[in-house]
């Protein structure tokens, strides 16, 4: 029963998500605009009036936080599947990177670092051409240093 439920409600939220954003979704709310203004005269331009417009747009707002984020979770997840199996399939990019999004920020910011010490040695070699990855990367670029030296046979 739940996951029936759970199939419907995710079948409603992305029916509004795509109509919320169409042009013919903006066209209603603007026409909404336009028709309440006009009855502003009509109304004497009371409390109530402004209360119609107030609540109507406070009400949509609250809905569209939850069908934003909705939405934006379900891109990212499906993202970083993406990104996953690209990691996954690379021939030596770090594995270690497929669950980079349930890292702890301290180790997201000690990753970054290492990333910069890997741009410094990239711009040091001024080789463009050369790669470097997380694993093993400062004793790869050391190799990589030491085989350009050596005199071709």
């Amino acid at each position: 029963m739940a996951t029936r439920i759970n199939r419907l409600l995710e079948r409603f939220s992305e029916s509004a998500t795509r109509y919320s954003g169409s042009s013919w979704a903006f066209a209603l709310a603007a026409s909404l605009i336009v028709i309440w203004i006009l009855s502003g005269p009509m109304f004497g331009f009371s409390d109530t009036w402004q209360l119609v417009i107030n609540t109507g747009t406070t009400i949509i707002t609250f809905l569209m936080v939850f069908l934003i984020q909705r939405a934006q979770n379900k891109e990212t997840a499906a993202m970083q599947l993406k990104l996953n199996e690209l990691v996954a399939a690379v021939k030596g990019a770090s594995n270690r990177l497929i669950d980079l999004e349930d890292w702890t920020e301290e180790e997201l910011v000690e990753l970054h670092e290492h990333y910069k010490r890997l741009s410094y040695l990239a711009n040091k070699e001024k080789d463009s051409h050369q790669s470097l990855s997380v694993d093993n990367a400062a004793l790869r670029h050391h190799q990589k240093r030491k085989a350009n030296r050596r005199p071709a046979a």
